[in-house]
C-alpha cells in the first residue's frame, strides 16, 4: 500500500522549512517510508505582494503586525533558533520579501520532472539561508537548472504564465479543505496535520494511516 502526503507550503515561510525538516525526520524513522510519496502544493502568505516589488523581511514584518524593530527582531531570532535545531541555519536579517508566484509557477515546472521536493528545498534554503531574491528571473533559472530541469524549460516558464493555472488550483483546494496557514500536510486525504509539528507527531500520524490499511 502506498501513503500519499500532500503538502501546501509558502518558498519564504520559515515554519514550512522548519516542517519540512521535520517530516524528514519522521519519514527517516518511520518503517514504511519507501510507501510514501510527498507532493507539494502552492500556497501564497501574501498574495498581495505587487509583482516585482522587494523589501526586507523585517521591514515587512514591521508594517504587516505594526510592531517595532526590535520586537521583530526578537522573533525571527526565536524562529532562527527552531530552525538551527532542525541543522537549518536562517539569514532572516538580510531575507528579502517579494511575491512568490514565479517560484511557484517554477515549482509546478520541477515537479513534472519527478523534482518538486528538490525544488522546493532549494527554493526555501535560496530564501530563508541565502538571501536570495526568489523573484529574480535568473535566480529561479539558476535554482531550477541545479535540481535538474531543463534550463530552456525554466526559462519559458519563468519568461511567460506557464503553470499560472496549477497555482490557482491549489490555492483554491488549499481553500475548499479550509487551509488558513501553512505548512500544512494532509495524509491520504484524510489526515490533516497544521504547522510544523515535532517528528513524533508526524510519525504517529504516519503509523496510524498505515496500521488503518
Amino acid at each position: 500500500m502506498s501513503i500519499r502526503i500532500d503538502v501546501w507550503s509558502d518558498v519564504v515561510c520559515p515554519w514550512c522549512y522548519i516542517g519540512k525538516r521535520r517530516l524528514e525526520t519522521a519519514l527517516d524513522r518511520f518503517e514504511h517510508a519507501d510507501e510514501v510519496t510527498v507532493t507539494w502544493h502552492s500556497f501564497q502568505l501574501d498574495p498581495t505582494i505587487p509583482a516585482g516589488h522587494r523589501e526586507p523581511v523585517q521591514e515587512m514584518l514591521a508594517k504587516k503586525i505594526g510592531a517595532p524593530a526590535s520586537q521583530v527582531r526578537a522573533m525571527t531570532h526565536q524562529v532562527t533558533q527552531l530552525a538551527e535545531a532542525e541543522g537549518l541555519s536562517y539569514d532572516l536579517g538580510n531575507a528579502i520579501s517579494v511575491n512568490t508566484r514565479d517560484a511557484h509557477r517554477v515549482a509546478h515546472l520541477a515537479g513534472q520532472h519527478g523534482l518538486g521536493t528538490e525544488m522546493h528545498e532549494a527554493l526555501l534554503k535560496a530564501h530563508l539561508s541565502d538571501a536570495a531574491v526568489v523573484d529574480d528571473p535568473d535566480t529561479l533559472i539558476r535554482l531550477a537548472t541545479e535540481v535538474g530541469v531543463p534550463a530552456d524549460e525554466a526559462g519559458d516558464v519563468v519568461r511567460g504564465t506557464k503553470y499560472s493555472a496549477e497555482v490557482d488550483a491549489d490555492i483554491s483546494t488549499a481553500r475548499k479543505i479550509g487551509v488558513s496557514g501553512v505548512p500544512f500536510f494532509m495524509l491520504n486525504e484524510k489526515y490533516g496535520i497544521s504547522g510544523a509539528q515535532p517528528a513524533e507527531s508526524f510519525l504517529g500520524a504516519l503509523r496510524k494511516v498505515h496500521a488503518e490499511s
